[in-house]
């Protein structure tokens, strides 16, 4: 037995022997790098590990993150401040002089109101697009940038009708984004929203990121408190409060749409996967006419009065379905009465336009101007037939 533990004992200290003997013999081959081991050695596992690191990080690489790397520079929040007007609603009660001599004259009244939004450079002198609704109306308008920079910014020009506001900040060599072709989108590519949601853009100066794809192009959506959405971008990608006024992005960085809205479910303020944004040649038309007018002029009358084809309308001229409008009136000597239009004709689309009924056929003459010729096609005595008409200043 002794002898055994002596036999096993015997065995590993030649272990630890020839391992101190390789060790040892290594070291005279390499003398002066096994003496700087504790440094070396070190350097070499970092360098090894900065290389996994690298080498992991490279892999993790896409073309989103590579967009959203060269985007985000341009993407600023917006904080605003407006003046709105306000109605006491007891404010009638005060009209009887007995209680204006003990309350005094309680009518309409001013109230400072803050705001917050998304807003995308596209000069790099300093212009930058959002939304009307985030700062069409501002009397203060600060934007900060991805540097911590804060900067004073004006109102040059903004359209409420079609939700587009253009601001000017001062500065030279601004980070600046690359505007896209939005008439080249195909359903289902990838696409990128960057914004400002709910103001998280001020705790580190960087905005949100969601990702999705265009679900749907050319979608003509209802007016919404007097603004005309035409055309419109549908995408999964998650816009919130605050996302207005940022952009929607391909993948190859380009801005291909301004996040404006979503559509929720019943009183919910949440995401359900239907946002929208307005196409970016739409908006470079707006840019191009605010810079130069500050706002847009639509002072045009057709004259003629319209109404929507029900489905009793719709079976007394046997149409397939109840759409577009039917006319009711002309003005006589108008662009309508001039353009050969008759009472009775129904109006199917207006330049390519669909028109499903009233509020569509309004929306669709906000996308003209003054002097422009627009192309009706529509249906009388059941034969179809294009109609031109050349509009005139009101």
């Amino acid at each position: 037995m002794k002898t055994q533990r002596n036999k096993i004992f015997l065995f590993v200290v030649l272990i630890i022997f020839s391992a101190g003997s390789i060790i040892y013999f290594n070291s005279k081959d390499s003398e002066k790098v096994f003496f700087d081991s504790s440094d070396s050695g070190y350097n070499l596992a970092s360098y090894q590990k900065d290389s996994n690191n690298n080498s992991i990080s490279s892999s993790r690489q896409t073309i989103i993150t590579e967009t959203v790397k060269n985007v985000s520079p341009a993407v600023v929040g917006i904080n605003v401040t407006e003046i709105r007007q306000y109605r006491d609603p007891f404010s009638n009660l005060f009209d009887d002089p007995f209680f204006r001599q003990f309350f005094g004259n309680r009518g309409n009244y001013n109230q400072k109101v803050k705001g917050l939004g998304s807003g995308f450079i596209i000069s790099p002198d300093g212009y930058i697009l959002t939304n009307d609704h985030v700062a069409g109306n501002a009397t203060e308008i600060t934007i900060t940038m991805t540097n911590g920079k804060h900067y004073n910014a004006k109102v040059v020009g903004t359209d409420p009708t079609s939700d587009i506001c253009l601001l000017k900040v001062d500065g030279n060599d601004l980070p600046y984004v690359a505007l896209g072709n939005s008439d080249d989108i195909m359903i289902g590519e990838w696409v990128i929203a960057l914004g400002n949601p709910f103001g998280l853009f001020e705790i580190n100066d960087k905005p949100t990121v969601t990702v999705g794809v265009i679900s749907a192009t050319g979608m003509n959506l209802e007016p919404l408190n007097n603004r005309y959405y035409l055309n419109m971008l549908q995408t999964d990608a998650a816009i919130n409060g605050g996302n207005s006024g940022g952009p929607l992005v391909n993948s190859i960085g380009e801005v291909i749409g301004m996040n404006t809205l979503i559509y929720t479910a019943g009183g919910s303020e949440g995401n359900i996967g239907l946002s929208f944004a307005i196409p970016i040649n739409k908006i470079k038309r707006i840019v191009t006419e605010l810079k130069q007018k500050g706002s847009i002029d639509r002072d045009f009358d057709i004259g003629l009065r319209i109404q929507s084809i029900d489905e009793g309308i719709a079976d007394y001229y046997n149409l397939p379905a109840s759409r577009g409008v039917i006319i009711t009136y002309i003005a006589s000597g108008s662009p309508a009465s001039k353009a050969g239009l008759n009472v009775g004709d129904i109006i199917l689309e207006v330049d390519n336009f669909k028109i499903n009924n009233e509020k569509t056929l309004i929306s669709v003459f906000q996308e003209f101007r003054v002097g422009q010729t627009i192309t009706l096609k529509i249906i009388r005595d059941n034969k179809e037939m294009d109609k031109k008409m050349t509009l005139e200043k009101r």
